[in-house]
């Protein structure tokens, strides 16, 4: 008699590990779908146009043309002529002309507004120039020196009169 146990039946095999496959090539024309991510507020939600910022501390002379809007917080020497919404911020200055659908000032401009649809001018506002615009909104505290014209249709005068400028 043995004293140890003759064990002659077979083990069970440990499972193969898997075999390492190679990656597979990406298909070159793979395009990822997208979908419109959720903004973070809902004013830029319902904007359809992209704004573009000079940010507080840079000062930048030259133009500005194009269709989207146009936030500026530090200094710009130049024109602006968008088809989309200037914003001044407090604090920010422009110097120059100014054509926008709608202008926001809380800061500081020198030059003249022309053919806006509306103008803003908040609490910390300083304008020096003239403007025009189809509907112009004053708050307590703003200053302007210049002439305002508002509330007729463009290019019409009191009467419907057209008026031509000499520019």
């Amino acid at each position: 008699m043995a004293i140890w146990k003759d064990n002659t039946a077979p083990r069970p095999s440990p499972t193969p590990a898997p075999t390492p496959q190679e990656p597979k090539a990406m298909d070159s024309t793979y395009k990822p779908e997208t979908s419109p991510t959720p903004s973070a507020s809902p004013y830029e939600s319902t904007r359809s146009r992209s704004e573009s910022l000079i940010a507080a501390e840079i000062t930048i002379e030259g133009k500005i043309e194009g269709a989207g809007s146009v936030r500026i917080a530090g200094k710009f020497k130049g024109d602006v002529n968008v088809q989309g919404d200037l914003t001044i911020e407090a604090g920010a200055k422009l110097t120059g002309g100014v054509r926008a659908d709608k202008v926001t000032i809380a800061g500081e401009l020198e030059g003249n507004i022309e053919g806006a649809s509306r103008v803003e001018l908040q609490p910390s506002a300083v304008v020096t120039g003239d403007i025009q615009a189809g509907n112009i909104t004053v708050a307590s505290g703003a200053r302007m020196r210049g002439q305002a014209v508002f509330g007729w249709d463009e290019g019409g005068g009191k009467n419907g009169s057209k008026r031509t400028d000499t520019n």
